[in-house]
């Protein structure tokens, strides 16, 4: 078993490192792939020291998985080469989440929908994956007729350079700029560019990432998106609309048993999803569960999880777990 890794040496290359081994993924080869300026670098697996080598070096040796985690400019470039030579592509940028041959997928949600023949696969943003994890056996249940999500997103869903800015600025020091504005003490109502309906590409890609992995392609859903000055985790809050009426109990009911999903939902005691209470872990947590006293048939929730890990790096190894559960995988043990 060879597995590449594309952009091994950042934020949510790093998690992917650690959720390898700590989930035991049987690898007899693993491939760090870094930029021109990481090649050459040392990294730790396992407890071996590795290189980190260039792309055509990886694709050369020929993986059967291939995790990117680079951007869209590289995995647009390479990861239809790696395909090519039959290697599963596993890609959590962008760049093919809304293309209609190329499935997005959430393994608990709709990994059902994949075949051995395909080749790219797509992996959510992380906002939107915490999101339809909740959102799936509910709408089994009782119908989704709309939902509205703000979120509350960590620094590092932008990457190590936000991370620094706000090291730097707790530290009194404010000429690192990723964001436009200081993000210590402060929210930014900003997440990747403004498209031209006001909304960020941030918010629609919630939108749309929502309505194609629940296979729901008119549903309502609209979402603002925030940047704050946290670290461990997204938080959202959700507002959901159901077509059927609902009994709060089996609300709850039903969260509790989805997989991958912890309920904290104990408001007298101040038990509540917190980013210090997700950080490093794989759970998807949900509280604060409560009508919406305004509107009948609707719903309010909490749901906090690590961004790093299933919103992008546990998410993109259970996929490489299920295609070696299908026996996909050739010349794997």
């Amino acid at each position: 078993m060879r597995l590449a890794l594309i952009g091994a040496t950042g934020l949510v290359g790093e998690e992917m490192l650690r959720v390898l081994e700590q989930r035991n993924f049987p690898i007899d080869m693993i491939i760090p792939v870094g930029s021109e300026r990481s090649q050459g670098k040392r990294i730790i697996y396992a407890g071996k020291e590795l290189e980190v080598l260039g792309i055509s070096k990886a694709l050369y040796l020929k993986p059967q998985i291939a995790l990117f985690s680079a951007g869209s400019e590289p995995s647009k470039e390479w990861a239809p080469k790696f395909a090519a030579e039959g290697c599963f592509v596993i890609d959590n940028s962008s760049a093919w989440r809304y293309d209609e041959d190329k499935p997005l997928i959430v393994p608990e949600v709709n990994g059902n929908v994949l075949k051995e023949s395909d080749k790219i696969i797509a992996n959510p943003n992380c906002s939107t994956i915490q999101l339809v994890m909740v959102l799936k056996s509910l709408d089994a249940a009782f119908s989704l007729e709309r939902v509205i999500i703000s979120t509350y997103q960590s620094v590092t869903g932008t990457g190590k350079a936000a991370v620094d800015q706000l090291n730097a600025e707790r530290k009194g020091n404010f000429e690192h700029k990723t964001y436009p504005y200081q993000i210590d003490l402060n929210i930014i109502p900003q997440i990747d560019v403004f498209l031209d309906n006001g909304y960020s590409k941030e918010e629609m890609k919630v939108v749309w990432e929502s309505r194609k992995i629940l296979g729901l392609p008119n549903l309502n859903v609209t979402c603002t998106a925030v940047r704050i000055p946290v670290m461990g985790g997204h938080s959202e809050s959700v507002n959901i609309e159901f077509k059927n009426a609902f009994e709060l109990n089996k609300i709850k009911s039903i969260i509790e048993t989805i997989p991958g999903v912890v309920v904290m939902d104990d408001p007298k005691n101040s038990r509540y999803p917190m980013p210090l209470y997700a950080q490093g872990k794989d759970e998807v947590y949900v509280g604060r569960i409560r009508r919406d006293e305004s509107r009948e048939k609707c719903l309010n929730l909490w749901i906090v999880s690590d961004n790093l890990r299933k919103g992008a790096a546990t998410n993109a190894v259970q996929i490489a777990e299920y295609l070696l559960k299908k026996n996909w995988i050739k010349n794997a043990s």
